[in-house]
């Protein structure tokens, strides 16, 4: 249920995006889901890469300021409304979503997120059966 991401911040500036992508194209890293999130003088782009270890080495080798962190994958449907009930679970339990973000794949939807409590958030995961990827998983599409 929990897959690396990597965080990297961007000076808001012509082409850092461009630098890079190209780094990561380069080493034939493929990125499964991506999100940027701007302010006028940087930008954090957040991202599950197919290889997230040698995309962190690689980006730091070439001074580009990231970090690789644990988030939350979990499966729902790709119909209406399955966001809003995956996510009611944690609010019941008192949790705070501090980011989030998805993509879908046919029938399903992947839903990356970052809670305020990891932890009690695997718990609501497991008590609730709710469906999850590992990053094998993730990989593999």
């Amino acid at each position: 249920m929990t897959v690396h991401q990597i965080s990297i911040f961007l000076e808001n500036k012509y082409g850092k995006l461009n630098e890079v992508l190209s780094l990561l194209a380069e080493a034939d890293i493929r990125i499964i889901a991506a999100t940027v999130a701007d302010t006028t003088e940087f930008g954090i782009m957040r991202m599950i890469v197919s290889d997230p270890q040698r995309a962190y080495t690689i980006l730091k080798e070439n001074k580009v300021s990231a970090n690789l962190t644990d988030v939350l994958a979990i499966v729902t449907d790709s119909c209406a409304g399955s966001f809003a009930n995956a996510l009611y679970q944690f609010t019941k339990a008192g949790l705070s979503i501090e980011y989030m973000y998805c993509f879908s794949l046919r029938e399903k939807s992947i839903l990356i997120l970052r809670t305020n409590n990891r932890e009690s958030a695997r718990e609501v995961i497991r008590r609730q059966n709710m469906a999850h990827i590992c990053e094998s998983d993730l990989i593999n599409l």
